[in-house]
């Protein structure tokens, strides 16, 4: 039975109607913008997520939650993000790790940030460092050399204590070892949390983490900071050097953390929250909190963003392919 052409019309009338009122509904002011992290509460991003939820609440006068979708690195997260449906009711706030990272060594990862992912902007950077227990070396001056002469002189015991496996750390053990010719080798561990638990008691003589982790030992002289990722010395640490300045090359690249929503979501809607996100993270109030966590808050466009994934992409796959590394 074939429909009058009027009828026809009426129907495609209705139906995008109903689209229209669909779309309104899931832009409702009244809705809440779910921000996804990939690690547990508690942890570095799901602190930083749960300032950001604040500050763009306040910012765009609209609800936001934090939701954790821990495991896999964030690559469940990242997964659900590609899931989601377009509609600015689900961000995702991701480190460098997971966007650009967890590809390279992966063989499925699940997306691929640059076409699954729309980028809103950059939130924070955050250099590691890399970390001695001057007691297990004997020498309360000990630097990172000196970690190298002590490891050729203690066969099997050049263990470096790194947060993940298959992470840029685990990446730098192998670098540092090459270009000081010592035998290392890394640890992963679950996070900055038990690999500094290990080192501060004399189980591994060394370490690579987080600023806001390595921090607060080090100030309390139970581990020494002896090198910093990155292509400048950090203004909290002015007398820790760079690898670069010890003869190190490979391993500038540092952690950032960004914010992102799933592609093709509206331009209109990206640029709005673009535009909260940097007026928060320049805050003077948002870069004292993160400044305290030994993190460094950062803006960018969402252009500026993408270019950023894409050079991390290339110093990262250069890095890994040095190393020989297949994807598991």
């Amino acid at each position: 039975m074939k429909l009058p052409s009027a009828f026809k019309t009426l129907l495609r009338l209705a139906t995008a109607s109903a689209l229209a009122a669909s779309a309104a509904c899931a832009y409702a002011d009244d809705a809440a913008v779910k921000i996804m992290v990939g690690s547990n509460a508690g942890s570095g991003t799901d602190v930083i997520a749960r300032h950001l939820a604040l500050g763009l609440q306040q910012e765009l006068k609209r609800p936001f939650v934090v939701e954790n979708r821990s495991g896999a690195g964030g690559q469940i997260a990242a997964q659900a993000l590609k899931a989601a449906r377009p509609d600015g009711l689900t961000l995702f706030l991701s480190n460098s790790h997971t966007v650009s990272m967890i590809p390279l060594t992966t063989l499925n990862p699940g997306f691929d940030a640059l076409k699954d992912f729309a980028p809103v902007g950059l939130v924070a950077i955050h250099p590691d460092v890399f970390v001695v227990n001057p007691t297990t070396l004997g020498n309360p001056n000990a630097g990172l050399r000196d970690f190298a002469t002590w490891a050729k002189a203690n066969p099997g015991r050049g263990n470096v204590g790194v947060p993940a496996p298959a992470s840029a750390p685990v990446f730098a053990v192998d670098i540092v070892s090459r270009v000081l010719g010592s035998d290392l080798k890394s640890v992963p561990y679950r996070g900055d949390a038990p690999m500094l638990q290990d080192l501060i008691a004399g189980q591994i003589p060394a370490g690579i983490g987080s600023v806001g982790a390595m921090l607060p030992p080090a100030k309390a002289g139970k581990t020494r900071i002896v090198a910093v990722n990155g292509t400048k010395r950090l203004p909290l640490l002015p007398d820790v050097p760079t690898y670069a300045e010890l003869g190190i090359q490979g391993y500038e690249e540092v952690i950032f953390t960004s914010l992102f929503a799933p592609a093709n979501t509206p331009p209109a809607l990206l640029q709005s929250y673009s535009t909260a996100l940097a007026k928060l993270v320049r805050s003077p109030e948002f870069t004292e909190t993160l400044a305290n966590m030994g993190v460094t808050a950062a803006s960018s466009t969402p252009a500026e963003l993408t270019a950023r994934v894409k050079e991390t992409n290339k110093a990262w796959t250069t890095m890994v392919s040095n190393v020989g590394y297949t994807p598991q």
